[in-house]
């Protein structure tokens, strides 16, 4: 009950148009038994000429008024009256049913807009850690698969639960109203259908949660190929991944087969039990109307209320089986809106300003699922410092970059600027005041103009073509027939890789930031191309904080100021002619680089 309390909360802020297409539900419903209705007077005084009875069943006073006219007009009276009425009751009908159907299709659409928007944006919010441990095929499907499933439990699944809920209420109503006695041996239909209903439902949730877990190994899949299709190809790999993707094609296939023929059997099995109950009262109500208890046109009434109980009992089962399904979702979906970033800004947080004095790290303990990243880290680096930081893959060069914008936060002890703990200011003061080029270079399916504005949104062109120009971005970017206003592709894929880092360059110059982090910034660049960029940095870096961090050792023989990192720990320290002075690690990683020249 929990999990379906917390799915039609989704739908909870438009509760007044759900309450008000559940009224119109309510009219269609009526009206659709009024159109049964007109079987009695149909039978009975049209074809038959023969009054209506109700065998032994004592009617309401206006109900009875009402039969007692229809059993003294004439038969052709009483088509006339029935050809006039009806018409226009279905005609009601049809619009009630069009406002019906539109406004819950338009909940429905509230609903999924809102449900996508929550999950994107609680994504949005989360911390970096939450992203290394999902893969992206997994959130894609969060957003897609999962919010699909919704849609169908919120726009057709809460249709038909209240609409065919309204229909047994009312037939079943209307079939004890009719002959109580017939009625209540009618009712052991609702056990053995509710038993099976129950039983297949369990199940059906189980496979809707794996079926929607396989279809996020699929996106994942996808996602991993397609992105790494030059690698794929460059391998000949095309047919291995085909092979991985038909396993877990097939896999979701036989989960899926494996829920429809539930729903089938399940639907199936609802209504031969309802044609055997129908049987079995027919046999009874028969012998009423040969005994004259009852005429022949209350009995067809009671049958057809009878029967038109099954469509909805089999409608019910269908739609237990699409809230299974949309229970599975959205419990994957309150997955990640229950998720809370690790990394959290203070409730009122103060306003960097920019800075003055440097940056401190403090005894600073970084660990990643239980494995010692950084260990003990006491650091200052001053306003205008250039900071290169150098040591083995995996000693933690990038996480400790990642520390100072608050990617990450360290288990123990503080990075300070000015002073002021970086953990009380807000996350955009703080940001706002750093650069960032990384090794992986991050572009967007837009224009080249938008992607290097993408941190000064309301940048003009010409600060935006003078990034470039220092960027040594410009002269390849006029080559293309649109220029500036390029559309670079998915990742910018329509650029070669020394042009995707020179589009980053330029996209950190124009943020024009005090602080500067460059992981790996040029190590795309071929080396004409990183002369001139590092010509840029350098005029850049002047009265900047700058960290850098490098596998080349050769790109940051200018820092004024090097640390070695190793074993957790900074281990050296100093200039480059002093490191290599000394018979430690860089002088080590120097002399081996340039031997591999």
């Amino acid at each position: 009950m929990k999990n379906y309390r917390r799915l039609f909360g989704f739908a909870r802020p438009y509760y007044r148009l759900l309450v008000l297409s559940g009224i119109l539900m309510g009219l269609v419903t009526i009206l659709d038994v009024f159109r049964l209705s007109a079987i009695v007077p149909v039978i009975d005084r049209v074809f038959t000429d023969k009054p209506i009875m109700f065998a032994g069943q004592r009617l309401p006073l206006f109900l009875e008024g009402i039969l007692n006219q229809l059993n003294k007009l004439e038969p052709f009276r009483v088509l006339t009256i029935l050809l006039i009425i009806l018409p226009i009751a279905m005609l009601i009908r049809a619009f009630v049913e069009f406002m019906q159907s539109y406004l819950m299709s338009d909940v429905g659409q509230k609903v999924i807009r809102d449900v996508r928007h929550q999950v994107y944006e609680r994504m949005q919010r989360l911390s970096l850690d939450y992203f290394t441990q999902k893969r992206s095929g997994e959130l894609i499907s969060r957003i897609t698969n999962d919010v699909k499933l919704i849609e169908n439990a919120v726009s057709y699944g809460l249709t038909d639960l209240i609409y065919q809920s309204f229909e047994v209420v009312s037939f079943a109503l209307m079939t004890f109203f009719i002959n109580w006695r017939m009625a209540l041996i009618s009712v052991i239909v609702l056990p053995l259908v509710a038993v099976p209903m129950i039983k297949v439902g369990r199940v059906l949730r189980n496979l809707s949660k794996r079926s929607q877990e396989k279809m996020a190994d699929i996106n994942s899949l996808l996602v991993e190929t397609f992105l790494g299709v030059r690698i794929v190809r460059a391998f000949c790999s095309e047919e291995r991944e085909i092979s991985k993707f038909n396993r877990q094609n097939n896999d979701y296939y036989r989960l899926s087969m494996k829920s429809i023929k539930r729903m089938l059997l399940l639907g199936i099995s609802t209504e031969l039990i309802g044609v055997g109950v129908a049987l079995f009262i027919f046999y009874y109500g028969a012998r009423q109307v040969i005994e004259g208890r009852t005429s022949f046109g209350v009995f067809s009434l009671f049958m057809a209320a009878l029967l038109s109980l099954i469509k909805p009992f089999k409608k019910l089962s269908q739609v237990n089986s699409i809230m299974q399904q949309a229970t599975a979702a959205s419990s994957r979906i309150y997955e990640v809106l229950d998720t809370q970033p690790s990394v959290k800004e203070k409730a009122d947080p103060e306003e960097l300003s920019i800075i003055k004095e440097g940056i401190v790290f403090d005894n600073v303990w970084f660990k990643h699922q239980d494995n010692d990243i950084l260990k003990s880290l006491n650091l200052k680096v001053k306003k205008g410092q250039m900071l290169a930081i150098v040591g083995p893959s995996g000693v933690g060069k990038t996480t400790l970059l990642d520390l100072i914008p608050r990617f990450y936060d360290p288990q123990q002890g503080s990075i300070r600027i000015d002073g002021i703990d970086i953990k009380d200011v807000s996350f955009k003061s703080l940001r706002q005041q750093i650069g960032i080029v990384t090794q992986e270079t991050i572009l967007f399916n837009d224009t080249i103009r938008s992607n290097i504005a993408y941190g000064r949104p309301d940048a003009d062109f010409d600060k935006i073509k003078q990034a470039a120009k220092e960027a040594y971005a410009h002269d390849f970017i006029q080559y293309f027939p649109l220029g500036y206003d390029t559309v670079i592709g998915d990742r910018g894929m329509k650029l070669s890789g020394g042009e995707r880092q020179r589009i980053a360059i330029a996209r950190a110059l124009l943020k024009d930031p005090p602080i500067l982090i460059l992981d790996e910034a040029t190590s795309a660049l071929d080396s004409n191309s990183e002369r001139m960029v590092q010509e840029a940095l350098n005029k850049l870096m002047l009265g900047r904080t700058v960290f850098v961090v490098a596998h080349r050792l050769s790109t940051v023989r200018e820092a004024e100021r090097i640390i070695v990192l190793n074993d957790c720990r900074i281990v050296e320290e100093g200039s480059h002619s002093q490191l290599l002075q000394k018979d430690g690690l860089y002088r080590r990683l120097y002399q081996m680089q340039e031997i591999e020249k």
